[in-house]
């Protein structure tokens, strides 16, 4: 069984189903996620496009919806007894379903581990009780896990393997009506609702004034596919129009000089091609005065959490303004000593974030958790 909950979730889901298929053929899979969990055979029962939202006050609204899906999942847990349970990610949701399923017996794995460094570091206590092992994606966070004697594994970021542009950089500027050779800036205003709606207001105004300030530079938007065109349309009101591409962040990526974007996984993303980027976020004032005494970090972009230093500006809440976004990009598209710094900080990113094969490497770990679990019941 597994479950996860946003984009980023689903495409790691994606690839695990898809390696535990190739390690067990006739696994039966089945949970919450979404459609790239479900190509790769997933019997899904929910669907997480309605339920993905950041930020304390925005997750109030989904939570009648979240009951209901836990208590589907909970009751198909118990009728189809899975051998092993893996949440991926998506803390505020997996933590209350396995903890359900852990009181039936259902061994769990935590596979991309909560960033309990980062955020609320008393739900260790959660997964110090509820969980069987964790498999995580960052270096540094092995050692936060083994000193609270949880069964850790070191896994590797999945994107290693994920990350990659389909073809050069020039022939798909020119399919987007692009002009290959001009200073290029992408776009990635994120991957939810809410977020985006916070986001693409204040990236219209930052491309008028990268515009005014970099003469033919041109804009490229990584539109989520799990949004519709309509959120993204508020970018074609900027003079600089840009063109919006979906479910091709890669590509994207690789054909821009820079990159401006909400910060998360795309971040990631933008290190492993080794694109300077400018990091940006903003939630609403609420969220954001109710969260911010639980944050235990300064630094919020997970480059310069790998790197162990701010390698990429970032732009966060109040910092996040039309000019600030416009001269920290503009400096990266002028100042060549500044980029080429940046290209070689991020290659270190790259080289710490593991070798390619995280995704089988994790079903390895799950499938040997799952075999724990089918040898004891027998």
């Amino acid at each position: 069984m597994i479950s996860c909950g946003e984009a980023s979730g689903d495409l790691y889901a994606g690839a695990l189903a898809t390696e535990l298929l190739r390690r067990a053929p006739g696994t039966e899979i089945f949970g919450f996620g979404g459609p790239r969990l479900e190509r790769a055979g997933a019997d899904l029962l929910g669907d997480f496009t309605r339920f993905s939202v950041t930020g304390l006050t925005e997750a109030l609204r989904v939570i009648p919806r979240s009951l209901m899906m836990l208590r589907t999942l909970v009751a198909a847990a118990r009728e189809r007894r899975p051998d092993v349970f893996v949440a991926i990610d998506f803390p505020d949701f997996n933590f209350r379903l396995m903890t359900a399923l852990k009181r039936l017996g259902v061994p769990v794995v935590y596979y991309v581990g909560p960033q309990l460094w980062a955020w609320r570091p008393g739900r260790m206590k959660a997964m110090q009780a509820n969980v069987d092992r964790v498999l995580v994606i960052f270096p540094f966070e092995e050692r936060i896990y083994r000193a609270a004697n949880v069964d850790v594994r070191f896994v590797g970021h999945p994107l290693v393997d994920l990350v990659k542009s389909e073809g050069p950089g020039a022939a798909f500027l020119t399919a987007h009506n692009l002009t290959p050779g001009a200073p290029t800036v992408a776009l990635l205003p994120g991957s939810r609702r809410n977020e985006v709606a916070y986001t693409i207001p204040t990236l219209v105004a930052a491309m008028d004034l990268i515009g005014a300030r970099v003469p033919g530079v041109q804009f490229i938007v990584a539109c989520a596919p799990t949004l519709d065109d309509r959120e993204f349309a508020p970018l074609l009101a900027a003079a600089a129009r840009p063109a919006l591409v979906r479910d091709r962040t890669d590509d994207v990526i690789a054909c821009a000089d820079v990159a401006i974007t909400a910060s998360g996984t795309a971040t990631v993303q933008c290190a492993l091609h080794e694109r300077p980027m400018v990091v940006v976020y903003r939630l609403s004032p609420l969220t954001y005065r109710l969260g911010k005494p639980f944050v235990t970090v300064d630094t919020y972009a997970m480059p310069n959490l790998v790197a162990g230093t701010r390698i990429v500006p970032e732009l966060i809440q109040h910092d996040f303004t039309p000019e600030r976004v416009s001269h920290e990009t503009v400096k990266l598209l002028t100042d060549r000593e500044l980029y080429n710094r940046t290209c070689k900080a991020l290659r270190r990113v790259r080289e710490l974030l593991g070798s390619p094969g995280a995704s089988a490497r994790a079903a390895e770990a799950i499938l040997e958790v799952a075999g724990a679990s089918t040898h004891q019941g027998s």
